[in-house]
């Protein structure tokens, strides 16, 4: 996973010390699918997600992260939820907790593909038949299938 250049200007200040981190979750939808990628940190399917870069609004990093992750083009509809991850420890031993800003995003053009080193698959799925996901990252997709009004996953 590329890390950010802030973030590695901060490393090498602090070492592996906990980083208090804004990131975002994107959860794009189309009709009943749901746009996710296999990540090649950990082999996991989830929703794309990243890190907002200094001066960097969520919402735009939320389309930023769509497009450059899986080619697709996504428009931001709603801030469903902001919540605080567990503290994670990445594969390199940085420790990281991240306040995570949920959109709805929906989804506007292009065909998925892997368009970076950060995913190793990338694909629509039914919200009623899910790959096996942490249960944190159905947890964000659930809540904005339910800020829709209609909870279509059964997961």
């Amino acid at each position: 996973m590329p890390v950010p250049e802030f973030i590695l200007k901060l490393r090498e200040k602090i070492g592996h010390d906990l980083l208090w981190l804004p990131g975002v979750t994107a959860v794009v939808l189309r009709g009943d699918e749901v746009l996710l990628v296999r990540r090649s940190d950990n082999g996991q399917w989830a929703p794309v997600t990243g890190i907002v870069e200094p001066g960097e609004h969520p919402a735009v990093c939320a389309s930023r992260e769509v497009f450059e992750e899986t080619g697709v083009v996504a428009s931001v509809e709603a801030l469903v939820w902001v919540n605080v991850s567990r503290p994670v420890v990445h594969a390199n031993g940085d420790h990281a907790q991240y306040l995570d800003h949920t959109f709805k995003c929906r989804y506007l053009s292009g065909e998925p593909h892997v368009a970076d080193d950060e995913s190793v698959e990338v694909g629509w799925f039914a919200t009623k038949a899910l790959p096996d996901m942490a249960p944190s990252l159905v947890e964000r997709i659930v809540t904005v299938l339910r800020y829709e009004g209609e909870v279509r996953l059964t997961n």
